[in-house]
């Protein structure tokens, strides 16, 4: 079921400041950032050869990415995306295992357009996990 490593989503205090990071001391292609207002999220997302680093900022007071930050400072990792292939029988299957799917339990489309669920992180580890049609 599970898929590639699609992203690491790290949520930052400072944007620009990280894209700075990512860009000048790591050499690193980052592209310009993008407002998910249905997420409460701007997005970055950070080219490696392998995968993807997604740089998370708050978009709005009532944004999750603020609460994160408000309990690190600092930012840190956020969520880990993995592909999957059928995003509605991952959901059921997940489901009748156990797992919790957060929010309604309907995909909403992600930073790249496509579907996307979070499940919840006492599930996995304490890691947020979401997943995202291929």
């Amino acid at each position: 079921m599970i898929g590639r490593l699609n992203h690491v989503a790290i949520a930052v205090p400072n944007l620009d400041a990280a894209c700075a990071t990512y860009r000048g001391a790591l050499g690193a292609s980052v592209s310009a950032p993008e407002d998910l207002p249905e997420h409460g999220v701007t997005v970055v997302f950070i080219e490696l050869p392998n995968t993807k680093i997604e740089l998370l900022y708050p978009l709005g007071d009532s944004s999750p990415i603020t609460a994160f930050l408000e309990k690190n400072p600092s930012g840190g990792m956020h969520h880990v995306c993995y592909e999957v292939d059928d995003i509605i029988a991952a959901r059921d299957r997940l489901k009748a295992e156990g797992a919790r799917v957060l929010g309604d339990g309907e995909p909403k489309n992600g930073a790249h357009g496509k579907p996307v669920l979070f499940l919840h992180p006492k599930d996995f580890a304490g890691t947020l996990v979401e997943l995202e049609q291929a």
